[in-house]
């Protein structure tokens, strides 16, 4: 389902506020998905072009069996890409199954990065910066222009503004993180050298990371569902991140930050144009850039299920 505001009822303005109403509209999973990696008012504008499939009211068929792309192949798929390409993606990040290593140099003791990330009870992100992707995450499915990692803000609980209900949880809270590592005692650590790790569908989703997120100056987050990581892609015109240009890998705790330049996000695309078509591909598939000391790896999922990956 999408929403939007109701193209018939205005707003009311009441003693209590300004009451808008909202419009709920059907769409297919193809539709859905689509939303997701574009915007959810591009597709809206789509639909009200085709009667069948919502017209100017955006009038939801139960019966309809098509998706538009189904209806207009070309021409809606076109679209959709070029929207993708012009106003880049509002998909700031998902959980995924992903893992990263640092490759710079072998685990010696607890504190290893790499014993971070590959132990059978893997480092909890701090509160903190469990927050601060949460909220990341938050502000990438708005319109929102401003290339920025949020900043922590204390006066922020659990990754919600005090107006909003307390009993809603953002997909990346976790409930034990914030009594495991004070914040303050969490060293930022510049890396060498790393390996990423995805499954086929999250992997499938680094082209549009890439091209919907960082060629328009953007940043894009995968947060484990499998261990308490997360791996942040950013651009270099984004504020706030630990990752810099003099230092494009930097890991605050189980925290990974890739920056990387225009020229490299071309440079991949490029080489991972592949992934576009998952079919066409046995895993294990390894991707590597020996210049940059990158390595990406699409894994069968049943590595991910395994304590050790």
């Amino acid at each position: 389902m999408l929403l939007t505001e109701d193209p018939q009822m205005q707003p009311v303005q009441t003693p209590f506020g300004v009451v808008t109403f909202l419009q709920i509209v059907g769409v297919c999973t193809e539709e859905l998905h689509a939303a997701q990696q574009w915007n959810g008012q591009g597709i809206l504008e789509l639909l009200r072009t085709v009667p069948v499939a919502g017209g100017p009211w955006l009038i939801t068929d139960m019966r309809r069996g098509e998706t538009i792309f189904e209806i207009d192949p070309h021409l809606q798929q076109e679209r959709v890409d070029k929207g993708i390409e012009t106003d880049g993606s509002n998909l700031s990040g998902v959980s995924a199954k992903c893992a990263w290593d640092d490759l710079s140099r072998p685990p010696e003791d607890d504190e290893d990065s790499r014993s971070i990330c590959i132990s059978t009870q893997p480092r909890r992100l701090s509160g903190k910066d469990t927050e601060q992707i949460r909220e990341t995450l938050r502000r990438g499915l708005e319109i929102n222009n401003k290339p920025v990692l949020p900043p922590i803000n204390p006066q922020r609980q659990n990754g919600f503004t005090h107006d909003r209900a307390p009993s809603r949880k953002d997909s990346l809270e976790s409930d034990s993180s914030t009594a495991v590592i004070p914040h303050e005692l969490v060293r930022t650590r510049q890396l060498e050298s790393v390996h990423l790790k995805f499954n086929q569908e999250s992997g499938a989703l680094i082209p549009l990371c890439l091209r919907g997120r960082l060629l328009h100056g953007r940043h894009f987050t995968y947060k484990s569902i499998t261990g308490d990581m997360a791996i942040t892609f950013v651009s270099t015109g984004v504020e706030g991140a630990f990752a810099t240009e003099e230092h494009p890998y930097a890991a605050h705790g189980p925290w990974l930050q890739i920056l990387l330049t225009e020229e490299f996000v071309e440079k991949m695309l490029e080489d991972l144009e592949d992934l576009t078509s998952p079919e066409e591909f046995k895993l294990p598939k390894e991707y590597s850039w020996p210049e940059k000391k990158l390595k990406v790896s699409i894994l069968p999922d049943v590595v991910f299920d395994s304590p050790l990956h």
